[in-house]
């Protein structure tokens, strides 16, 4: 339980938290966002649901159409230089334009209102489009582990290897405008889904890559160099599939970030006539967070003066949390909260 305080520097810890998880820029920073994505707990903007959805639909098309594209033309390019390392990063890239079609769907399902059976809504369509994108990132996995292996033990001729190496510069090239505009999109309407999948192509960018090394190395003379980058493809996607299972796991079992509980306890107990926060709990039901909480008054407050307590304190915590969609807050009088707390010990 949470005593009441003083109001203190919430606003200044928010923005040092906000700060805190900026993401850094460049090269450095991207490649650590591969190994250990950023928690998409923290988004820091706004939109109506609506709006959210549509532009979560939006991105998914510019993904489908951009990517597509990509692993046909690398497609075409496989069957023309024999280059393994160029076929894993073509069945890394297809599978990624295909997890559009899941994401697609959720969006469209996340607009449907309420109903007596879904009583929250379709927002968890975007939760079950989230597995599917883990299970294609672990079998694009296994098709390129063991295509890279067969061809290490039985190295073919990698033939045209500026043309492995241009085919390699181009999966990077779409791979990375499709990555930044989905994990930016996802961010700011909080869809944990499409920023996993946008981690997911920017994985494909730095595979395509590896696709460039593995190439200069054949023409620098060195066969298996080949085969060898298909195989660290394969290791890499395994380490985006750690990070994305987790998020999605996270999110199947409701977890948040514990900022935003924290926040939550501040913006409570720092209203007006609650004396202490009992219990705060918050989920997030698509790319939307839904929050209950009790707190304690002075418990010779009438009914409606308890109700108003309540208002306000909601009020105040929807206007400290981004994506908060619903917050509720339950008012009970401070001797029931020491009665519990006595019964429980």
């Amino acid at each position: 339980m949470i005593p009441s305080s003083p109001p203190d520097q919430d606003h200044d810890h928010q923005h040092d938290h906000a700060h805190h998880h900026e993401r850094a820029h460049g090269l450095r920073g991207r490649l650590a966002e591969l190994a250990r994505p950023h928690s998409h707990d923290a988004a820091d903007s706004v939109d109506e649901a609506l709006v959210s959805n549509a532009r979560g639909i939006r991105a998914v098309k510019v993904g489908l159409v951009v990517l597509g594209a990509t692993a046909l033309a690398q497609g075409v390019l496989v069957a023309l230089t024999g280059s393994v390392a160029l076929l894993s990063d073509t069945i890394h890239n297809a599978s990624d334009a295909l997890t559009a079609l899941p994401l697609w769907v959720a969006f469209v399902l996340a607009r449907r209102p309420p109903s007596r059976r879904y009583t929250y809504g379709y927002g968890r369509a975007e939760d079950l489009a989230g597995v599917f994108i883990v299970v294609m990132i672990a079998a694009s996995a296994l098709v390129a582990g063991y295509e890279s292996v067969r061809r290490l033990l039985d190295p073919p001729p990698v033939q045209h290897g500026w043309v492995v190496v241009a085919a390699g510069l181009v999966g990077f090239a779409g791979n990375e405008l499709v990555a930044g505009y989905r994990i930016r999109v996802g961010r700011e309407i909080g869809s944990a889904a499409l920023v996993a999948d946008g981690v997911h192509a920017r994985t494909d960018g730095f595979t395509s890559l590896a696709v460039v090394a593995g190439a200069l190395g054949v023409l620098a003379g060195f066969p298996l160099a080949d085969p060898v980058v298909g195989i660290l493809i394969a290791v890499a996607i395994l380490v985006v599939l750690r990070g994305a299972a987790r998020d999605v796991w996270r999110r199947l079992m409701d977890a948040v970030d514990g900022e935003l509980v924290d926040s939550a306890e501040r913006a409570l107990v720092d209203t007006p006539g609650v004396a202490v926060v009992e219990d705060v709990r918050l989920r997030w039901i698509g790319h939307r967070l839904h929050g209950e909480a009790t707190v304690a008054a002075d418990p010779s407050l009438d009914l409606a003066s308890a109700g108003r307590i309540g208002e306000s304190a909601a009020t105040r915590w929807r206007a400290g949390t981004a994506k908060l969609a619903d917050a509720r807050v339950r008012v009970i009088g401070r001797e029931d909260v020491t009665g519990s707390r006595d019964r429980a010990t």
